[in-house]
């Protein structure tokens, strides 16, 4: 046999034997639906302790994505981000083969919270009848929301309220425990000696904040106001 009809039946021969192999195995794909999964029950329990009723809701991942398959995807927030409203979430794949990805998803937050139900005017002392509890998603509120009356009452607004204003806890003073013409009693204590005397406050004051007093000799003193109608002087 003349040497180019044996390169033709080699040839044949490793084409024959390349058709009977079976095609290298591909490595398995990550079932996007898991991977939402992984988000959806790790944001509900970084919300396991928020108050109402919550829910998540994760967002689509793109079906172009050809990620390989991971036993245990370990889901993650980015610096400064929270379980919050709209948020984003990172997992990540660490064996056999390395890849993160990012998923936005939403939180909601359903819940009481404390909103004027009168008109409330600047300082005004707020009472129990002139608040209301409404309900509503609180991630869609402004930061620091009351969800208590305990928080409110007593206290004063820095601004006038319309009816129906969320009550923020940053724009509330605390409640007046020492009156502008209140008789107070002036109280020092040190090492070995109490002084005690009545003074009339020259202002008004919430529990910690320095008031003047004019004692009854007419001397005026600052103090710092206490509940019960004391002022602190220290000498």
């Amino acid at each position: 046999m003349t040497l180019r009809p044996l390169l033709a039946l080699l040839c044949l021969s490793q084409a024959a034997l390349a058709q009977s192999l079976p095609p290298p195995a591909q490595p398995a794909r990550q079932d996007a639906a898991a991977l939402r999964q992984s988000v959806e029950q790790f944001l509900q329990v970084q919300t396991a302790g928020l108050p109402g009723q919550v829910t998540v809701k994760v967002g689509a991942i793109d079906p172009r994505l050809q990620l390989n398959a991971c036993a245990a995807p370990e889901a993650f927030l980015m610096p400064g981000a929270r379980a919050w409203g709209r948020t984003t979430v990172g997992l990540r794949c660490t064996a056999p083969t390395p890849w993160t990805i990012y998923i936005q998803a939403t939180v909601s937050v359903r819940a009481g919270y404390v909103a004027s139900a009168v008109p409330l005017a600047q300082g005004q002392a707020i009472e129990a009848s002139q608040l209301a509890i409404l309900q509503g998603d609180l991630t869609t509120l402004p930061a620091g929301i009351a969800t208590d009356m305990a928080q409110v009452v007593g206290r004063s607004t820095t601004a006038s309220l319309p009816p129906g204003t969320p009550m923020r806890l940053d724009t509330l003073r605390g409640k007046t425990v020492v009156a502008q013409g209140q008789l107070v009693r002036l109280v020092s204590a040190g090492a070995g000696f109490s002084v005690s005397a009545e003074a009339r406050a020259l202002g008004n004051a919430t529990e910690g904040q320095v008031v003047q007093v004019r004692t009854a000799g007419g001397q005026q003193v600052n103090g710092v106001a206490k509940a019960g109608g004391l002022v602190e002087v220290a000498f």
